[in-house]
């Protein structure tokens, strides 16, 4: 038994990453081990391979050899002519095989026929040692002189083969058509709805059978009744013609409440509530907005419609959420606030104390024109414009719709929460106090709708 240094040693010469496959060499290196009459475990250790991935590639690439014309005269033993308890004897009394009933000899010993050519019960015999390790006959000392079918590992012979299958197997659409039309049946309905690949596979991936690549080459063959214009993401952002400008001519409001002072907060071990806040506007020239509060610890957004974009409605949004909660809950919630220099964030006092005089957040900053600092809000309202697109009024929502709105944007799962959805997480992680008073729920995961048609 090898020592445990030894072993260790072994661990240390294989190849560190994800070496899938077999390189020629590797596969030279076994045709050399096999003839040489070593085991898998020592053919592995050259290798730097699994002893179980030495004996899949054997079986899985050997190939049959047939005998040269030169030995065409030889007769390939039948598997009925063969007593397992005296090898050497002679078992088939066959005769007449060939139709001549006048010949008295057994057919095993005729010179004008062969008894593959005549015999219907004739099956070539295999070697038993065909059935256990190495499984093939390199390195057998027998092999020159054997007359029974031969299994050969040649490294060429492997790797073209190899080759050729991984090839095909990249190739084309490699489904029934019945297969087809079960994963069109699930992905078209619910792509159609405004789902992600993300939040299907969430759930469906079993049923679906096929990675998220293969899913996506599917769609852009045109295999399925969706194509890349009903996939959110397959679209390409158009560049901002202009700035976002924000007025921050009086900048008093932002003195001890910077993005700097924010980060000083964090790197002296700051472990509470984070929640990023912003607005979303409708249509040009329309007063009603959004006013979007995210979680980081959790990815759930909220959304409140605002009748008009101003400080006193952001206060107001502040003070119910403040009477519903609890003083407590609310510090507990929304400890600290990062918000953008919009004009309806300019007043942090108003926000920062409630209308009891108690000290119920602190409201932080980021940089002008920096959207990035808080880039988990703003990477969230894509969800928004996915069911309200740019240049659409908010005059028509209500309360009711916003939260409608908002359940189903927290239902979808995400790849960034391991599959869960914001709402699942926020279970855990927030108080439930929250959820009760803006009726927060989960959308089942095949009735998330993401599209316009969900508020019409």
């Amino acid at each position: 038994m090898p020592s445990c240094a030894e072993r260790e040693v072994s661990m240390n010469n294989r190849p560190t990453g994800n070496h899938k496959h077999l390189t020629l060499s590797q596969r030279i290196s076994i045709e050399h081990g096999l003839a040489e009459g070593k085991s898998f475990r020592t053919i592995a250790a050259l290798t730097g391979k699994d002893p179980s991935t030495i004996s899949k590639e054997i079986r899985r690439h050997s190939q049959v050899k047939e005998h040269s014309k030169s030995r065409s005269f030889a007769k390939v033993p039948c598997s009925h002519n063969r007593d397992d308890t005296n090898p050497r004897a002679n078992k088939c009394k066959m005769l007449h095989a060939c139709g001549d009933e006048d010949c008295a000899k057994l057919c095993r010993s005729c010179r004008k026929y062969q008894c593959e050519e005549i015999c219907k019960e004739y099956k070539p015999r295999q070697c038993v040692k065909l059935n256990k390790p190495p499984y093939v006959c390199n390195g057998c000392p027998k092999r020159v002189n054997c007359l029974l079918e031969q299994k050969i590992y040649s490294s060429k012979y492997a790797n073209d083969n190899y080759r050729d299958v991984l090839i095909a197997s990249r190739e084309g659409i490699n489904q029934t058509p019945e297969r087809i039309q079960e994963m069109n049946d699930i992905l078209t309905p619910l792509i159609k709805k405004g789902q992600s690949l993300g939040h299907i596979y969430a759930t469906h991936a079993e049923m679906l059978g096929c990675s998220r690549r293969t899913a996506y080459t599917y769609i852009a063959s045109g295999v399925f009744d969706v194509r890349n214009l009903d996939l959110r993401r397959k679209v390409k952002y158009k560049k901002r013609k202009t700035s976002t400008a924000c007025s921050i001519n009086n900048r008093t409001f932002r003195i001890n409440r910077t993005y700097k002072d924010f980060q000083k907060l964090l790197e002296n071990g700051y472990t509470g509530s984070i929640v990023e806040l912003d607005t979303v506007e409708g249509r040009a020239g329309t007063k009603p907005c959004f006013m979007t509060m995210l979680f980081r610890s959790c990815n759930l957004m909220l959304i409140f419609l605002l009748k008009e974009q101003t400080q006193a409605e952001v206060k107001r949004v502040f003070d119910s959420l403040t009477e519903a909660l609890g003083i407590q809950v609310f510090r507990r919630l929304f400890e600290v606030i990062l918000t953008d220099n919009g004009h309806e964030f300019q007043n942090p006092d108003e926000l920062e104390i409630s209308q009891t005089g108690e000290k119920r957040t602190a409201i932080y900053y980021c940089d002008p024109y920096r959207s990035n600092q808080k880039g988990a809000l703003e990477k969230n309202h894509e969800y928004i414009r996915y069911v309200r697109p740019k240049g659409i009024s908010f005059e028509d929502l209500d309360d009711e719709k916003v939260t409608l709105l908002m359940n189903h944007i927290n239902s979808e799962k995400r790849d960034s929460l391991n599959g869960h959805s914001p709402f699942e997480l926020s279970q855990l992680l927030l108080d439930n106090k929250l959820h009760n008073f803006l009726k927060l729920k989960e959308i089942e995961p095949d009735q998330v709708n993401l599209n316009p048609g969900l508020l019409k």
